[in-house]
């Protein structure tokens, strides 16, 4: 079923026939440890193992962007934040989507070790993993208080071996990270001083991906920050509406005209809509996002941000696992030819 089939679904019966439209489409059979029936929910114990997508890449090799189309993945909050709760997470967002994901994002904090065990399980799954690392002061890193741990961060990267899109200190253009940060010249000098101790690793297997905010190229906020073509392999944005809610091209546009001079692959890092906007506005947002997303060669991966922060300040809530409607939406865009990379060979 097309995506306008599903919207035009919504509007006309609601909820109970988008559900349909989502079993319409089809959903992944059980994995061997699962019985049928039974999918995995982020709250069950002991998950699956991560829905394969093919076959885990060389150990070495830095990740190699689709020749065609675009990577679908995924930001999935899990109920605990531990390993079992994150790929429990991710199952249930895959079972949900009807399909598994290309590309995975993972979050980690400065002084936490990894990769971790889900880390693992998703490249051993075939997946792609973007792990974002940030959280201590970019003076302190240029001056090399932390060169211990950086050190130890690339030897671990390396003996892993898999594949990894590293994105260091995203958003480094909010206003309210500018503590941390200290402007875009020590910012600057911190990413340099981070890449030489890899570099002086032979990390091999580490692709470098700058990621300020979309809406920070409207002001000329974010451009300061860029360390330069020698230093990033993959350009990113995390894009959102704001608050006038603008389409999704257009929300990205002002980032893209200046990508343009950069020959680089560009991954959407996070992207999303609030469900309070509404289901209808959002699913319209959505399938918008989709048709321009297939448009622009560049951009190789696309992940969204699913996150329900109802029970934190500010309270809001990103997710689409609790929203039929737009879960459907988002499954018949992953479904299109651009973005089914691996299945449609």
């Amino acid at each position: 079923m097309s995506r306008r089939a599903i919207l035009a679904a919504a509007a006309l019966l609601g909820i109970g026939a988008v559900v349909a439209a989502v079993i319409a489409l089809g959903t992944p059979s059980p994995s061997p440890s699962r019985a049928a029936g039974s999918p995995p929910t982020a709250t069950s114990p002991g998950p699956s193992p991560p829905s394969p997508v093919r076959s885990p890449a060389p150990p070495g090799v830095k990740p190699v962007p689709p020749a065609n189309g675009t990577w679908i993945g995924a930001w999935v909050k899990p109920t605990q934040a531990t390993p079992d709760g994150r790929l429990a997470a991710v199952a249930d967002f895959e079972h949900r989507l009807g399909r598994p994901l290309d590309i995975v994002h993972v979050y980690h904090t400065w002084d936490e070790a990894f990769p971790s065990a889900d880390d693992r399980a998703f490249a051993a799954a075939g997946k792609n993993v973007l792990l974002s690392w940030a959280g201590t002061s970019t003076t302190a890193i240029a001056a090399g208080q932390y060169d211990d741990l950086i050190r130890q961060r690339a030897r671990d990267l390396k003996a892993w071996g898999a594949p990894v899109l590293l994105e260091w200190r995203w958003e480094m253009d909010r206003p309210n990270l500018q503590a941390e940060v200290n402007g875009a010249q020590n910012y600057i000098a911190a990413w340099k001083h981070i890449r030489a101790i890899f570099t002086a690793e032979s990390v091999s297997n580490v692709s470098w991906v700058w990621c300020p905010l979309a809406v920070g190229f409207v002001d000329n906020r974010a451009q300061p920050f860029y360390p330069g073509d020698d230093q990033v392999d993959w350009l990113c944005a995390d894009t959102y509406p704001t608050k006038a809610v603008k389409p999704f091209d257009v929300a990205l546009r002002p980032f893209l005209g200046w990508a343009a001079a950069h020959p680089k692959p560009i991954v959407i890092g996070e992207f999303g809509m609030k469900k309070e906007r509404g289901e209808d506005v959002r699913q319209q947002w959505l399938s918008a996002m989709g048709t321009f997303v297939a448009t622009q060669p560049k951009i190789k991966a696309l992940l969204y941000f699913d996150a329900d922060h109802t029970d934190s300040t500010p309270s809001y809530d990103m997710s689409l696992r609790t929203a039929p409607g737009s879960m459907a939406v988002f499954s018949a865009i992953s479904r299109e030819a651009h973005f089914d990379v691996w299945r449609r060979k």
